[in-house]
């Protein structure tokens, strides 16, 4: 049981560090990210074999939609790490030092893993 809800609690957690460094890149270009979604609408117009004409009444619609589509997942990147800030809080006594040591190291792992995509996607900047 126990080894099941530490691999519950690590899957979540790298989970949880996927998420926000999603979170993370909120203005990169068109290469994941959360622009994700709007990169998708940019993709189904460029399958849709656009005319000129309508290349240029559509891409103002799905300009206007990147930032609410940023927005949108920004709040739900927040939720969800505030969720599983509270579930790890609640999972973590119950665990014994071993378990609780893995636990930091897992996320520590994440963290720095993180770190080195938001360096990454900084110098890609540059």
């Amino acid at each position: 049981m126990k080894r099941n809800l530490l691999t519950v609690v690590a899957a979540g957690a790298i989970a949880l560090g996927g998420f926000v460094l999603v979170q993370a890149q909120p203005g990169s270009g068109g290469h994941g990210g959360w622009h994700g979604h709007a990169f998708g609408l940019q993709r189904i117009t460029e399958k849709l074999n656009l005319t000129s004409d309508q290349e240029t009444k559509v891409q103002p619609i799905v300009d206007a939609a990147k930032p609410q589509i940023a927005a949108i997942h920004q709040e739900a990147m927040q939720k969800m790490k505030t969720v599983m800030d509270s579930t790890l809080s609640q999972i973590r006594p119950l665990l014994n030092p071993d378990q609780q040591k893995k636990l930091d190291d897992i996320q520590k792992a994440h963290q720095d893993m993180m770190n080195a995509h938001k360096e990454l996607h900084n110098a890609m900047q540059q």
